[in-house]
């Protein structure tokens, strides 16, 4: 690939993002102060699953107008899986804010809602017992294939225009 591709795997998400904004603070900008640093004019994207087994619909795109139209592109393999739906929204609660935060363009996948928020998430329960395998394989060729073709273009994912605060 033509960029370097980094898998994170955060602790403290549901602490605050501790994990995912402390890696932000260490290599690209502090969202206190936002003195950026050299790493945060290299970044082409991030991708972000968090919401369990379920099968991958889409992309909310965090206010990112400028990206609909690329994602469009890279979604159309895919039309036969479901995945067919692009947000301008913006979603919470995941690692993907901490940079979206500090100006890098980060998205969070959508996906179905397979026993989110059940009496098995976030218990003892929540095992992989519980992994829908066919969604799961589904969704790792679309995660490896937006983070391939992110990897390989020409330029870097646009940007969007924000004033950037904490």
């Amino acid at each position: 690939m033509r960029r370097t591709v980094r898998m994170g795997l955060w602790g403290g998400e549901e602490q605050g993002l501790i994990g995912s904004r402390e890696y932000v603070t260490g290599h690209f900008a502090n969202v206190a102060d936002m003195v950026l640093k050299p790493a945060h004019a290299k970044f082409a994207g991030y991708f972000n699953v968090d919401n369990g087994t379920g099968a991958i619909r889409g992309v909310y795109l965090q206010g990112n107008e400028a990206v609909g139209a690329i994602f469009s592109a890279w979604m159309k393999p895919f039309d036969n899986l479901g995945m067919t739906t692009l947000t301008i929204r913006d979603t919470g609660g995941t690692d993907h804010q901490s940079f979206d935060r500090v100006g890098l363009p980060a998205f969070q996948f959508i996906q179905d809602d397979v026993e989110y928020d059940t009496r098995t998430h976030h218990s003892n329960m929540d095992s992989y017992e519980r992994i829908q395998e066919e969604d799961m394989k589904k969704n790792a060729v679309i995660v490896a294939s937006f983070v391939y073709l992110a990897a390989n273009r020409d330029e870097k994912l646009p940007r969007k225009p924000q004033a950037i605060t904490p």
